[in-house]
């Protein structure tokens, strides 16, 4: 992440949520993870998790960063009922996050990386209403990609809370999209098989439903979330709809391959300590 800029205005803000995102900035900047920022924030006040969110992308995009999309997260009831929550949450995906497809993510570009699997969605219409519907997202959807989301968190040994994940961007790191578009038409994301191997061996799998009961599903909860806050999807967004199996930690030198039934195959490697190209 470059260095953020300091002038972004934070007068209005309460100032452990000020603190917070200093936290969480300073971890991206210095490559050192934070202590939990829960104990910076009221316990359970996920409004105030979102405000911190929204001032470190506010500071990252005066920097030059340019956002691409959104990410959902926690869309797995076994990790909903872990966290406590009854929802999933929301990041940003910013342009320069992304890996191309086969690619390698530099030693020290994250901290402490975990890969999932994923359907990306690339909307071609906005999605500007509050309460948006399955067939308001089938008609905004120009394709959907393989995708692999490389998961990162500035909190020390993932000790995380939903506020925690929240206010860390819902823990975004890198993203890597499969190369070949897939229309939506005739497709059923929910009965959608997925296979993820790392260096070869099995190490997650996983079926659209397994995702909020479907992509769609979770995109849509999306598509309304942030059309209530103001802030709705647009035309040309890209959008992560949650992991399809368990996340798999990444340590320098493994390779992740993934295969989503009639989508394709996505695949990235970790270069290996002392490669620092």
């Amino acid at each position: 992440m470059p260095n953020v800029p300091d002038h972004v205005p934070t007068d209005s803000l309460p100032g452990a949520v000020v603190k917070a995102a200093d936290a969480l900035a300073s971890a991206a900047r210095d490559g050192i993870a934070c202590a939990p920022v829960r104990t910076l924030l009221d316990d359970g006040d996920i409004e105030a998790a979102y405000a911190v969110q929204r001032l470190n992308l506010r500071r990252e995009q005066a920097a030059g960063r340019r956002i691409v999309g959104r990410k959902i997260g926690l869309t797995s009831p076994a990790v909903q009922r872990q966290l406590g929550v009854d929802q999933p949450d929301f990041g940003a995906l910013f342009a320069d996050a992304a890996v191309p497809e086969g690619g390698e993510v530099p030693v020290g570009r994250l901290l402490q990386p975990k890969v999932e699997a994923e359907v990306a969605l690339v909307l071609g219409s906005d999605l500007p209403h509050r309460h948006c519907t399955v067939v308001d997202l089938l008609r905004a959807t120009d394709f959907a990609l393989p995708a692999l989301e490389i998961v990162d968190s500035r909190v020390r040994d993932w000790d995380i809370s939903i506020v925690d994940t929240v206010a860390d961007n819902a823990s975004c790191g890198l993203y890597v999209l499969g190369a070949s578009p897939v229309p939506l038409s005739g497709l059923d994301l929910r009965s959608v098989q997925m296979t993820m191997t790392r260096n070869g061996e099995m190490a997650s799998h996983g079926t659209g439903a397994d995702c909020l009961g479907g992509p769609l599903n979770a995109a849509v909860w999306l598509a309304s979330a942030l059309a209530e806050r103001g802030d709705p999807l647009r035309a040309g967004d890209l959008v992560l709809t949650g992991a399809l199996g368990p996340m798999v930690p990444a340590a320098p030198g493994d390779a992740f391959h993934a295969r989503i039934s009639n989508l394709g195959a996505v695949g990235v490697g970790f270069a290996a300590e002392g490669d620092h190209r």
